[in-house]
């Protein structure tokens, strides 16, 4: 991966980050990528397959990603959700 497609999609990474929306007291995630601005509970946070399809479509859609460059993405967003979740 080159330097600057790893810094675009870092960025990408970090919208997505900021925008989802992590309600600890009430044990609630809103995601930006998912129909409806649906919450959901923690505890149906998992799988994150049931979530990817949206996922991908919006990073193609709305940051022309390409397939490999949404899985980048996906795993580094994975990551960071669930750290934040479970190290509020």
């Amino acid at each position: 991966m080159e330097n600057n497609q790893k810094i675009y999609l870092d960025k990408v990474v970090e919208f997505i980050v900021r925008d989802t929306k992590i309600d600890h007291d009430k044990e609630e995630i809103q995601y930006p990528f998912y129909p409806f601005n649906r919450t959901f509970l923690f505890s149906l946070f998992f799988p994150f397959s049931s979530i990817f399809s949206s996922f991908s479509k919006y990073c193609k859609n709305v940051y022309g990603l390409t397939e490999d460059e949404v899985k980048y993405v996906w795993n580094q967003y994975k990551d960071i959700i669930l750290d934040k979740i479970t190290n509020k």
